[in-house]
């Protein structure tokens, strides 16, 4: 079968060092065209992982003039929705890396162009790919936890902000770690719990760290100017079914209690943590139970150092639906129930007030 044929648009960090590797291990697709506003880095990355006919270009309009099965979109937020409509109308599939958009109108346009289009549409959310997490999500759906009615999504780091690209510019970002980490374990317990209606948001933001210029940060320290967006954030949901979620964000919280993306969940017949490990506990017998699945185990891959990892399996998931041989596993109707949730979040933390969906 003659292999796909794939642009990108955005070839910096992200491109780089997930998409582009996981495409190219994948051998199910050549990368023929590349883009970046800044020209030597698409070419950098078009002599790395580019066909050698590869073309360059700056402006993605041009990109999309080509011939292309698929599109990945790895710009900064504020663009991904501009991209990703303009791809889907030119009848490419899109791979659009997280969050789906800056706000929930931009995923919107983006759900309603894929529909208009008849093109694929899914968002770059790896982490359900995930060996634990896939594990999980059987648990979930074979009923083992029962009623899940409480829900933590947790991504939270001590001092590790990114210093780098446009990551503390709220124009380009939208926000700080709710948008850029809380995303993926707020995206993991609704999936888990198959659960995409909110009732009520009240969130809290802060900019407490900001002005740190010896911040013992992991990346160095950060330009005090430039660091506009939020340092941590926190929100508490209400879901149409009454089922509670809480999420917990931070890219610098003086606390020991680290780790993203994790997801708690709280059920009638049981529940299961991340938070060493996954954790399985329930009551069986009148007596309390804890288990613990072992992913090392007859060779079954386990997150760290696994030779198929979430990343390719994403690539290998994305490209396989385009080719017709599998179905989306991250659909765009519930990357934009993510992103409405923590629009909502930031709304409540600017307003002071409880945000109510109707």
């Amino acid at each position: 079968m003659a292999k796909l044929k794939i642009g990108i648009v955005g070839c910096g960090g992200i491109a780089n060092s997930k998409h582009l590797p996981s495409v190219k291990h994948t051998e199910l697709a050549d990368v023929t065209a590349f883009c970046d506003l800044v020209a030597e880095r698409a070419e950098t990355s078009a002599k790395e992982f580019g066909t050698p006919d590869a073309k360059v270009f700056t402006d993605y309009r041009e990109l999309l003039k080509l011939d292309l099965d698929a599109v990945y979109v790895c710009t900064p937020n504020r663009s991904h929705s501009e991209i990703a409509v303009a791809a889907l109308e030119s009848k490419k599939h899109v791979m659009c890396e997280k969050p789906m958009a800056i706000n929930y109108p931009e995923a919107l346009k983006m759900t309603e162009a894929a529909k208009r289009s008849g093109k694929l549409l899914t968002v770059g959310y790896q982490n359900r790919y995930r060996a634990d997490t896939i594990f999980l999500k059987q648990e979930c759906v074979a009923g083992a936890l029962g009623d899940i009615y409480y829900a933590k999504a947790r991504s939270v780091r001590r001092r590790a902000v990114p210093t780098w690209g446009v990551f503390l510019n709220e124009y380009e970002q939208g926000g700080g770690p709710l948008i850029d980490v809380a995303t993926h374990s707020l995206d993991l317990v609704l999936w888990l719990m198959d659960n995409y209606t909110p009732k009520t948001v009240t969130g809290v933001t802060f900019h407490k760290l900001n002005g740190e210029t010896a911040p013992g940060n992991a990346w160095g320290p950060w330009d005090t100017a430039k660091f506009t967006v939020e340092d941590s954030g926190f929100g508490f949901v209400v879901m149409e079914n009454g089922a509670a979620i809480q999420i917990e964000s931070s890219w610098a919280l003086n606390t020991l209690e680290m780790g993203e993306p994790l997801a708690l969940l709280c059920g009638t017949k049981g529940g299961a943590d991340m938070m060493d490990g996954l954790r399985i506990n329930g009551v069986r017998h009148d007596r309390q139970y804890v288990t613990k699945p072992d992913f090392g185990a007859r060779g079954v891959d386990f997150y760290e150092g696994e030779t198929v990892t979430p990343q390719i399996r994403e690539q290998m998931t994305f490209l396989g639906a385009v080719m017709g041989n599998n179905e989306l596993v991250v659909l765009p109707e519930q990357a934009m129930g993510v992103t409405r949730i923590l629009d909502a979040v930031y709304e409540s933390a600017k307003t002071g007030r409880q945000v109510v969906f109707e």
